[in-house]
């Protein structure tokens, strides 16, 4: 299935253009999942700091306000305030998206997100669904350091009625944000700005993925390698380098890290034996602690070796180039993560 497929290269892409299937960048995937939403349901808007701009987000709001007027609007720099505003939009009956261009100032919505948005529908009997879907992205280099650069999303995993979803291509990117929008719960999408340029096969109709459904990647016998976001194509990539040597490592995808396909995940390190996790944040109390927990409070036995976390350190992200470069792991260290797992 092409859809599974983590495209790593032009040629990839290629490939799969010249059999026949339609390839956009990730950027594009979320542009079109909006436009197709603003399009087809009356009750949808659009608000966040530089939607409208020329730039649009990063190019994933271009030219929206140009084909829809005052539902795709601007919001002055009081994330809190307005995220009230979206939770009342949607608790009326409107189906608003709302775009933060950094995942770092999500804390300062961190009441109304936790409090208000999360509790509604559970408060109000399923009366009064919270139909809010936000888009928060994760940023790196550029000196962005430690206050542009997070991977928070973790944050809100102990928050009953959020869910959050990590789509890491532009298939997902597409379908989770069309999932989401439909969702009568408020949904968190954290997007990776790395994997804005990345391409890959897209159908042009509306489809939504469901949320909490994992997908393998790529399959194996010798570990499995969970990973989310950016680190799944560092994923892929540390595997086909594994293959050379005669590892086989499978690489599953949680797409959302609430609700957690724990099905898929055990499924997978019950035939590998063996497991690698990989996040795009600090290291303590990420989403990978509660795989292992869980596999723990199941499975105290299933794995042969102990399990490996490939994360950032426990340190604020640096603005120079070198240590930026020392703080992020890769394809590489991934790679020996399954090897230490793998070779004792």
């Amino acid at each position: 299935m092409p859809w599974t497929t983590v495209c790593l290269t032009p040629e990839d892409s290629s490939r799969f253009a010249q059999s026949g299937h339609r390839c956009l960048s990730y950027v594009q995937a979320l542009r079109e999942a909006q436009e197709q939403i603003l399009e087809s349901d009356p009750a949808a808007f659009l608000i966040g700091e530089g939607v409208d701009d020329a730039g649009g987000v990063f190019g994933s709001t271009k030219g929206l306000v140009e084909r829809f007027g005052e539902r795709v609007m601007d919001m002055p720099i009081a994330e809190n305030g307005l995220t009230g505003v979206a939770i009342g939009a949607a608790a009326a009956g409107m189906r608003p998206i709302m775009v933060h261009m950094r995942t770092d100032f999500l804390p300062m919505c961190m009441d109304q997100l936790v409090n208000h948005a999360a509790k509604w529908l559970f408060m109000g009997g399923g009366e009064i669904p919270i139909p809010l879907t936000v888009r928060a992205i994760i940023g790196r280099g550029w000196g962005s350091a430690a206050q542009h650069s997070q991977g928070l999303h973790s944050l809100f995993l102990s928050v009953p009625g959020l869910r959050i979803a990590m789509p890491a291509t532009p298939y997902d990117a597409k379908g989770l944000l069309l999932a989401a929008h439909r969702d009568p719960n408020p949904v968190l999408i954290f997007e990776h700005r790395w994997l804005y340029n990345s391409v890959g096969p897209v159908p042009e109709e509306q489809y939504a993925l469901p949320l909490g459904r994992a997908v393998v990647r790529r399959p194996g016998r010798d570990a499995t390698i969970v990973a989310v976001s950016h680190m799944l194509p560092l994923a892929v990539q540390a595997a086909a380098e594994l293959a050379a040597e005669g590892i086989e490592a499978e690489v599953v995808d949680p797409r959302t890290i609430a609700p957690l396909d724990m099905e898929t995940i055990h499924e997978s390190v019950t035939r590998t034996r063996r497991l690698v996790i990989c996040d795009v944040a600090c290291r303590t109390a990420g989403y990978g602690a509660e795989i292992a927990c869980r596999l723990a409070e199941t499975d105290p036995g299933l794995l042969l070796a102990p399990l490996r976390r490939v994360s950032f350190p426990d340190l604020p992200t640096p603005a120079s180039p070198p240590l930026e470069e020392a703080y992020y792991p890769g394809a590489k260290e991934i790679a020996n993560a399954v090897r230490e797992i793998c070779r004792g």
